[in-house]
């Protein structure tokens, strides 16, 4: 299992005991836009899901608060993501979420590849009942960066349209990064993948009621929304991904970001 502990915005923290995942997919508020969306995927060879909006169980572990994230190869890639989690009272709390995905094994199983790598989980969350009546005015925003001296993804074949499970779109310039990757010489400009707003997603409340009636709203619950589209023309396959939930009421952004880093070649 996973213990993870969220500031509020009071100063609070809650310690969650996560005892299930579920990620959502195809998770598009319009359906008629999911439905074009498995046809492109179709295309690019992601097997169909039998069923839209889908929901895939991960094990628990991968709920995590990372700022780094090891893989296997080249061809892996955050979705911006919000993250509904069920604190042990049963209230419900609001967080930013990426689910890292295996985009060679997405091809073979979406199930699978959503088990390959973890849902990074930021470190501060909102109680959902705060900003209920203003959840379609929430932004949801992901910038990636490469490293200097030339990155951990191979980029091979990707325009950066990204096979993700959401509906709506994005784009926009990118800002200036920060940060360093270990020995690597530090990232090069941020550009923004994903840029929207709740809006273009399936509600908390609607995921809530499927979890109620299935009598999984339990203490403990984390479930991933399902993402927004990647602007088309940026190399996913990034060394580093960060992305932010924010309310423009307030001026409040919830924020996580990670490195993506290589794993050693095995043996054997």
């Amino acid at each position: 299992m996973a213990l993870l502990t969220f500031e509020l915005p009071d100063g609070t923290t809650r310690r969650v005991d996560v005892v299930q995942v579920l990620n959502a997919g195809y998770a598009g508020r319009s359906q008629d836009d999911v439905a074009a969306h498995v046809a492109e995927l179709a295309e690019l060879g992601v097997p169909a899901p039998s069923v839209t909006p889908a929901l895939y169980p991960v094990s628990p572990y991968l709920a995590q608060h990372t700022d780094r994230v090891s893989v296997q190869h080249g061809r892996t890639s955050g979705e911006a993501e919000w993250a509904l989690v069920v604190d042990g009272d049963g209230e419900l709390l609001l967080t930013a979420a990426c689910d890292h995905t295996d985009r060679e094994l997405e091809v073979h199983g979406v199930a699978w590849s959503k088990n390959a790598g973890p849902d990074v989980l930021a470190r501060r969350a909102w109680r959902l009942a705060d900003v209920q009546e203003r959840l379609d005015t929430l932004t949801l925003r992901a910038w990636v960066s490469h490293a200097a001296s030339g990155g951990s993804g191979d980029g091979a074949g990707s325009d950066g349209s990204g096979s993700g499970d959401g509906a709506g779109s994005g784009d926009g310039a990118g800002s200036d990064g920060s940060g360093g990757a270990g020995g690597s010489g530090g990232f090069g400009k941020e550009t923004v993948i994903q840029d929207g707003t709740l809006a273009e997603l399936l509600t908390p409340g609607y995921w809530a009621e499927v979890l109620r009636e299935r009598g999984d709203l339990l203490p403990g619950t984390v479930l991933i929304s399902g993402t927004i589209p990647m602007a088309e023309g940026v190399d996913q396959f990034a060394d580093r991904w960060r992305v932010e939930l924010g309310d423009p009421a307030t001026g409040d952004v919830i924020e996580l970001a990670y490195d993506v880093v290589r794993m050693p070649a095995p043996i054997g």
